[in-house]
């Protein structure tokens, strides 16, 4: 804990950091992950533009205003549609995550907090990308200070540690100053929000958090800038972030935020899902569709079992009846058992696997209601995100698989094609014609060149 006199704080070693950020301080290859990250959410954002619970976030809407949220009619003030699209990006659990410990903080997060910062108020691409790599840098270095820390206290890490990404971005883009930033920061603790009981019954309150994020952030920033006194150990504090939303068992490092910081970029790291599904879960749906391309007949299986990390019981196998037969379509994205099922199934886990016509299918329950987890305590989760899955048949025939790291990260990339071809998908399943989804690809690719985000309006209705 920093000396509240005279100590220097994490929020002034970030704040002196993004108060000189410029563009070309960003490496080619966080630039080119930043736009990635862009195609990505603009994808998801149309993905789920006619889902419930997109549909009750613009009702909640108060007013109308000059920014948008995409594939919706009309303009919203800056915070609704960045509440909008950011829950709209995050809503499938299809978007960008980092390793170490799961971070949401590129398309649900740092695009819709900047989409809606540039369109209000006339900012150019660069601008609006060095936000987003920001956000994505400052949120993913928040997240391994305590890795677990934040789940074993029933938070999100996202909502409450994105938030503090979210106005990094929304302060450089905005061009606030070290002072500014400080008080921004202090000011978005009080602000950062987000449980996980949606585990229990498979309820929608996750799918809002990196909107409220992303207007949050917005309205943080803005504040810092027109002076409002924040903390200025909100995160290393007494009382502060870390002290709030981490379990005190698991040791923080601090050093994680400031060691590296302007020497070294992170935000070229984070993960490009293959599925729309938990993060963790990942790597054990390519375990299954492997073991799918076998050709066994699913009632031979005798038993199913995945060893795991210690760190993910709790949300992704436990109670292990719930996950065996999952209440709706949301809790099988956080259903080990479901997804090795679906993914035996169907041999995919994308969006249409997960709707009211699939989550039941006798089959994949039959599959999942024979998967069991072991406790690997080699595993090396947070680090690594790996799957694992032994199928014993029952004439005694033993089939094993495993995945040594989650694909879509630095480890095994998606290509261009595997991306692109996602936010096509992504944009037809959401409704769009080819012309419409040409037109938002080319707006996207070219974004880094854009004077100003006015373009976004033919992308409404």
């Amino acid at each position: 804990m920093a000396d509240q006199q005279t100590g220097a704080s994490i929020s002034e070693a970030v704040a002196n950091w993004s108060s000189e950020l410029k563009y070309r301080d960003m490496p080619e290859t966080v630039n080119s992950i930043v736009k990635k990250v862009v195609l990505d959410g603009a994808g998801l954002m149309v993905a789920a533009r006619h889902e419930d619970y997109v549909k009750a976030i613009v009702a909640s809407a108060d007013g109308d205003g000059r920014c948008t949220a995409l594939g919706h009619d009309g303009g919203f003030s800056a915070a609704d549609a960045a509440f909008i699209n950011g829950t709209a990006a995050h809503g499938e659990d299809y978007d960008d995550t980092a390793e170490g410990s799961p971070m949401h903080a590129g398309g649900a997060v740092g695009l819709p907090t900047l989409f809606a910062a540039a369109e209000r108020y006339g900012l150019n691409g660069e601008r609006l990308l060095l936000g987003i790599a920001a956000c994505i840098e400052i949120s993913c270095r928040l997240a391994v200070v305590a890795p677990t820390a934040q789940h074993r206290a029933s938070f999100h890490p996202t909502a409450v540690l994105g938030c503090f990404g979210a106005t990094v971005g929304a302060s450089v883009a905005l061009g606030l100053n070290a002072k500014q930033t400080i008080d921004a920061l202090g000011t978005a603790g009080s602000l950062a929000a987000g449980i996980i009981e949606y585990l229990g019954d498979g309820s929608w309150t996750k799918r809002m958090h990196p909107g409220w994020n992303a207007q949050s952030g917005l309205r943080a920033a803005l504040m810092g800038k027109a002076g409002f006194f924040g903390p200025k150990y909100v995160f290393e504090g007494e009382h502060g972030a870390y002290t709030a939303f981490a379990h005190p068992d698991i040791p923080q490092d601090f050093d994680k935020v400031t060691a590296t910081l302007g020497t070294e970029w992170v935000a070229d790291k984070i993960t490009f899902k293959s599925y729309a599904c938990g993060t963790m879960t990942q790597p054990f749906i390519d375990c299954a569709i492997r073991f799918r391309g076998l050709g066994v007949n699913p009632d031979e299986i005798e038993k199913i079992e995945c060893n795991v990390g210690e760190g993910t019981v709790h949300r992704l196998w436990e109670p292990l009846g719930l996950k065996q037969n999952i209440p709706t379509p949301y809790a099988g994205k956080f259903s080990v058992p479901y997804c090795i099922g679906i993914g035996m199934v169907d041999g995919a886990a994308g969006l249409a696997q997960f709707t009211d016509d699939r989550f039941k299918d006798p089959v994949a329950t039959k599959i999942a209601q024979k998967v069991v987890y072991i406790i690997d305590p080699k595993n090396e989760y947070p680090a690594n995100y790996t799957g694992h899955l032994k199928a014993t048949m029952k004439d005694g025939t033993v089939h094993e698989f495993e995945q040594p790291h989650m694909r879509g990260g630095p480890l095994e990339p998606l290509s261009d094609e595997e991306l692109y071809g996602k936010y096509r998908s992504n944009c037809a399943y959401g409704g769009w014609d080819e012309s419409q989804i040409d037109a938002l690809q080319s707006f996207c690719d070219g974004i880094g060149r854009a004077d100003n985000m006015d373009g976004l309006a033919a992308f409404r209705g």
